[in-house]
């Protein structure tokens, strides 16, 4: 540690006057001189795209944004379920500070009052404007989406939202059912629309406003597919031939798997095409053929956000915006369902299976785990100038592209970076590509902070040399570390096990990824006090990446595994 300056009072009088100059500066440059930010969450979004490999999925838009984007092959959400994700790397703390692992609290309430992303931005002289689903709604988000903090004006949800649930599905008996499988005809549904169809209408009125003033914007876009269920338009369906899906390829559930490792994704069994099935808990399998069909409607569900993402992106090329506006892509965690829908891709080493949202893997399907299929999710950066050149006059660089078209040409890809990351980053690298000053490093403990981030900045990815190198940036093994965990209310499966409230959590698992290996260790947690006990050890995993990419064969309690982990130890 550093010796305090000799004259602490003289140093901060100087700090406080150079920050005051800075801040003068920024205030005096005109709006064109700042960059604007997109920042676009798309629910349950694993790296099932065209840009990160996938031969099967038809991501055209997203993949073309891709190409012009530095792109973290390796990102990892902090906790694969919606709420603690969001408000974590919205925050720029994890779970363990915000102290939410389910959706019954809110953290400037239950932990302190943090500052979040588009807060930090609003204090900056932006408009922060939310459409569609950003902060999880209810409890969690004190049933504003954090507003007023994080708002310039009231959040926007689409009205169609509240029919996502409901009996809207035509079955095979003609009747409307509340299903997981849910291609309709958009014109046969309530109001004729759906949420992100609503979402990305008035997203594309607020950059027309915003384009008329001359002040710098913070626009966040949620998009609520592939989230459950799979309620898109049906003509999606026709990209995905059933005799063309494929399986995961470990659709068993793994003989070394600790029972409390295991999801019985309960939510996909409340759903009535579901419950007709008549699958035994908690490890029943699906019939093959409905996996196929969960698989084909996960994929349509990703095309069909990809139309939605290329609509906007376009917008925002004929409104001339996208030479000043920073575009981050990303998922708020993934689902369990295999990613090996096509051919698959063949990356640099430390590369990572596509998952993020479970679709058979380990015979589990949804979130709701430590695993790589339900952490790892599609992270991106779009900067004018610095990812891409700028276009020239008249040339647009998000031309739209329709996922239909089968003679469209192929994008080139884009910088890549192998580094673990995590999405708690968000918030210092969004701050510091917009030049604004990045929050400092939380203390421990930092509930009595307002203002600081738990994660890495990784602006040193964007420096100018680095992005002139090779298309993959090689990964720093030192660096490369990504933290997760996931509550459990027991050591076996049981209803509640995918989502424990708070004072149902007796177990926490907590996991590390590195380039090599995911280990992860389930201990003890007593919720009153949110305090884990890392000497009651419930159960172990130890996952070698390059001889077991899926993580099917748990090493924890081999001879191998433990003489690996003993020398780990200091």
């Amino acid at each position: 540690m550093l010796p305090p300056p000799p004259n602490r009072g003289l140093f901060f009088l100087v700090l406080g006057s150079i920050c005051a100059a800075l801040e003068f500066v920024a205030q005096a440059n005109s709006a064109t001189d700042t960059l604007n930010v997109l920042l676009i969450i798309v629910d349950d979004l694993r790296p099932s795209l065209g840009c990160y490999g996938d031969k099967l999925v038809r991501s055209p838009n997203i993949d073309q944004l891709a190409s012009h984007s530095l792109l973290f092959q390796n990102a990892f959400a902090q906790q694969a379920v919606c709420a603690p994700s969001r408000v974590s790397f919205l925050t720029g703390r994890r779970p363990d500070t915000t102290r939410l692992y389910d959706f019954n609290s809110y953290w400037r309430v239950h932990a302190g009052n943090f500052s979040t992303i588009p807060q930090y931005f609003k204090e900056n002289g932006y408009v922060t404007m939310s459409v569609g689903k950003v902060f999880h709604p209810g409890i969690s988000s004190n049933h504003s989406d954090d507003s007023p903090y994080s708002w310039s004006f009231p959040p926007y949800h689409p009205s169609s939202e509240k029919y996502e649930n409901t009996k809207t599905c035509r079955g095979q008996d003609g009747e409307l059912h509340a299903n997981l499988l849910c291609p309709v005809d958009v014109e046969d549904v309530p109001e004729g629309t759906l949420p992100d169809k609503q979402s990305t209408e008035q997203a594309i009125q607020l950059l027309k406003k915003m384009k008329t003033l001359a002040r710098p914007f913070f626009l966040a876009v949620g998009y609520h597919k592939p989230h459950i269920p799979f309620r898109y338009p049906k003509e999606f369906q026709k990209l995905y031939p059933l005799e063309n899906i494929t399986l995961a390829p470990d659709p068993q559930v793994p003989d070394g798997l600790p029972p409390v490792a295991y999801n019985p994704w309960m939510d996909i069994r409340q759903r009535e095409d579901v419950q007709a099935l008549n699958i035994s808990v908690p490890y029943g399998p699906i019939p093959v053929d409905f996996q196929r069909k969960i698989r084909q409607s996960y994929f349509a569900s990703v095309s069909y956000v990809d139309t939605q993402v290329g609509s906007l992106l376009s917008a925002l090329d004929d409104l001339q915006l996208a030479n000043s506006t920073i575009i981050a892509f990303t998922s708020d965690h993934a689902t369990t369902d295999s990613l090996e829908a096509g051919t698959p891709f063949v990356a640099p080493a430390s590369s990572i299976d596509q998952a993020s949202w479970a679709l058979g893997e380990h015979g589990e399907w949804a979130k709701y785990s430590n695993f790589d299929v339900t952490t790892r999710v599609p992270l991106m950066f779009y900067v004018p100038g610095r990812t891409a050149s700028l276009p020239e006059a008249g040339k647009k660089l998000f031309p739209y592209r329709d996922p239909f078209d089968s003679i469209s040409e192929p994008v080139d890809p884009g910088r890549q970076t192998m580094d673990l990351v995590e999405l708690v980053s968000l918030f210092p690298t969004l701050t510091g590509l917009a030049g604004l000053q990045v929050p400092p490093r939380c203390p421990i403990p930092s509930f009595h902070v307002e203002l600081c981030r738990e994660g890495k900045n990784l602006l040193k990815h964007f420096q100018s040399h680095h992005l002139e190198e090779d298309l993959y940036l090689p990964a720093n093994p030192r660096e490369s570390v990504a933290y997760s965990q996931y509550p459990r209310p027991a050591d076996f499966p049981q209803w509640n096990s995918d989502k424990p409230t708070l004072r149902d959590i007796k177990i926490m698992g907590y996991s590390i990824r590195t380039i090599d290996y995911r280990y992860t260790v389930w201990v003890g947690f007593t919720p009153d006090e949110f305090l884990a006990n890392f000497s009651d050890i419930h159960a172990g995993e130890l996952y070698f990446v390059d001889s077991d990419p899926l993580q099917d064969h748990n090493m924890y309690n081999d001879s191998h595994g433990e003489e690996f982990l003993l020398s780990l130890m200091p």
